[in-house]
């Protein structure tokens, strides 16, 4: 039974934040979370538990029907929602992670806050120790350029946590992570290994029309038609659903080795 001292009804607005619950065994207390928490936690579907907006366009009255004690949000998030949350005498949790250690740190903070901490630092070591298997396997293999988008229009590299995976997976990750750049720029990096991951889209990123429209037809990864979609909720959620995302990422930079992958779809 969860004491008084822990949150017993939580609203995510974040699905790394359900996604993080449930791998620590504490899904009940989820009584709120967006449309996007079903995509990588199909255990919320068909539940009694309430939908709400993500952190970019909820509205306090939303959030403060379902009634919780804990609300956890990731930037960027609506300034005066949080306000009225505040106001309420409800507690606000508010993420903002860059690189993997940042996740880690997350995953500590929200286990800890529902009294799973242990169940906490062993999901934390697994996905170290996921990471670290694949980091072997790809070290005395030819390194690739890598270029990894997490938004079409305009352009926008993917977040630092996946350059992270990127190298671990055996490439170099190409340009600023989380900058906007121009197709011309990614043309003349000539990248081995082009991966979209775009927010929101899932896996239904038009790989042919992006690489023709933007003038990627002669660079080598779509000469060699290494050209991939990665499901948006493996890559932008920073969770340990990156695991899978880097097995993902693994099997687009070297399929020889690797092979087809879940999430994972070849412009080909």
């Amino acid at each position: 039974m969860p004491d008084s001292h822990h949150p017993r009804r939580i609203a995510c607005l974040q699905p790394s934040a359900t996604v993080i619950l449930a791998s620590v065994g504490e899904l009940d207390r989820v009584v709120a979370c967006t449309k996007y928490c079903a995509d990588v936690v199909p255990e919320v579907r068909g539940s009694n538990r309430i939908i709400i907006s993500d952190s970019w366009t909820s509205k306090a009255s939303e959030i403060l029907a379902a009634e919780p004690d804990l609300v956890i949000a990731a930037v960027p998030y609506q300034e005066a929602a949080v306000t009225e949350i505040l106001k309420a005498g409800i507690r606000f949790l508010g993420l903002a992670p860059r690189t993997l250690d940042d996740i880690y740190t997350d995953i500590a903070l929200i286990s800890g806050s529902v009294g799973a901490g242990k169940r906490g630092a062993k999901v934390i070591s697994d996905m170290r120790a996921a990471i670290d298997d694949v980091r072997r396997q790809t070290v005395s293999l030819p390194r690739k350029r890598v270029f990894c988008e997490e938004w079409g229009k305009p352009i926008i590299a993917s977040q630092p946590w996946v350059a992270e995976l990127v190298q671990a997976a055996g490439g170099d990750f190409l340009g600023k992570p989380a900058a906007q750049c121009s197709a011309e720029e990614v043309a003349r990096l000539d990248p081995e290994v082009i991966i979209a991951a775009w927010c929101g889209a899932g896996d239904r990123v038009p790989l042919a029309k992006i690489a023709s429209e933007r003038g990627w037809s002669d660079t080598s990864a779509v000469r060699s038609s290494q050209v991939y979609c990665i499901s948006d909720e493996l890559l932008n959620t920073p969770a340990p659903t990156l695991v899978a995302g880097l097995r993902a990422l693994a099997g687009a930079i070297h399929p020889q080795i690797f092979g087809p992958q879940p999430g994972l779809r070849s412009i080909a």
